[in-house]
């Protein structure tokens, strides 16, 4: 990709579409080297499919090997660099966490061999209906999350600092407003803008720093096939970085994909914040003050996703992500209208999306 900025969207893991190859060459070079690991996992060749595909250039085809099955991940190498996957890979494992090892990987064409996690997401067995009868399988997502912080070391992970923070909040000026609404922004709508932006990045700045997986939701939490392992899989985390605590809690409860009232939403992040305390994570005493914390870490992933759906859409052709945008116009609007400073990023919202001002301030936490 040309930005380091992680594309937060999740992937089918049962696509159904036949296995094709863009390119022969690359055919011929995932068979030889099929072909040469193929006797040490006892591999059957004839048996890869089509597993699933992300939004970057990354794919995943399943493979079946003596008795269970295995994941390839098809990452060409001009394209995807795979030496994040594989580091983070190890970060998690030696966390405790439940994740693909690499079993396999020819980094010079880029075919890995992993563990299969299963076909079953988290959020494809979540109850929509009834927040409250997902309680345990949020609280087994914060478990993991827990241990991934607790395992946080500085120097591990590329630091989510300004630079990064800043970069991926111009993806909202540039790809939803300019290119998505075609909106030329003037010099007052631009100072807007650039005030929030600067009081978003100082508010997340002051967050202690641990491990942050970054797309930390239930479309990359898998459910294990064995129902002796209780801890769920986890998927998806080759960006990881290190910064602000308060960005996967904010992640898993404001879905890129499906929403909750606030009360369940409050209910998950107290738990989550109980079990840091406890933990000895670095979490406000306060939770109230943490609680804001994760709203304005939030609110900076509402703008970067928002902005990101538009040029999946516009520059790469895959228009259901646009389709989500509302959900997070949501969140934004829901966060700005608790928080008095940022009155004037909702009027400019509002203004955006046509929204009638008297209405601003009645609206409730998506």
């Amino acid at each position: 990709m040309s930005e380091p900025v992680h594309e937060p969207v999740g992937m089918p893991v049962n696509s159904g579409e036949p296995l094709t190859w863009p390119l022969p060459a690359r055919e011929t070079a995932f068979h030889a080297w099929l072909n040469r690991i193929a006797p040490t996992h006892r591999l059957d060749t004839t048996s890869v499919r089509l597993a699933s595909a992300d939004a970057s250039f990354r794919r995943y085809l399943r493979v079946n090997g003596g008795g269970q099955t295995f994941i390839i991940m098809d990452a060409p190498p001009d394209k995807e660099d795979c030496r994040p996957f594989a580091h983070v890979a190890k970060l998690m494992l030696d966390a405790g966490l439940y994740v693909p090892r690499v079993l396999e990987w020819d980094e010079a064409l880029g075919f890995l061999l992993l563990d299969d996690l299963g076909t079953q997401t988290m959020i494809e067995v979540l109850d929509r209906h009834n927040a409250q009868a997902n309680q345990s399988l949020y609280l087994r997502a914060t478990d993991a999350l827990v241990d991934w912080q607790l395992a946080s070391r500085p120097g591990m992970l590329p630091p989510y600092d300004e630079a990064l923070l800043s970069r991926e909040l111009a993806l909202f000026p540039d790809w939803y407003l300019a290119k998505h609404r075609g909106l030329q922004l003037e010099r007052a709508e631009r100072e807007v803008l650039d005030n929030a932006f600067a009081q978003i990045i100082r508010n997340n700045l002051a967050a202690p720093s641990v491990y942050v997986h970054r797309d930390f939701m239930p479309r990359n939490l898998m459910i294990p096939a064995d129902a002796s392992q209780l801890r769920l899989g986890v998927l998806d985390f080759q960006d990881a970085v290190y910064g602000p605590i308060t960005y996967d809690i904010a992640c898993l409860m404001r879905d890129a994909f499906i929403s909750w009232d606030e009360e369940f939403v409050l209910d998950i992040t107290v738990r989550y914040w109980q079990r840091a305390l406890k933990a000895g994570l670095p979490v406000d005493r306060d939770f109230g003050e943490f609680y804001r914390a994760v709203e304005w870490m939030g609110l900076q992933r509402h703008l970067k996703v928002a902005g990101i759906f538009a040029r999946l859409t516009l520059r790469d052709g895959k228009p259901r992500y646009l389709a989500d945008a509302p959900r997070f116009i949501g969140y934004i609007r829901s966060t700005c209208s608790r928080y008095r400073e940022l009155t004037e990023l909702l009027r400019l919202i509002d203004k955006v999306e046509g929204i009638e001002a008297q209405s601003a301030y009645s609206f409730g936490r998506v």
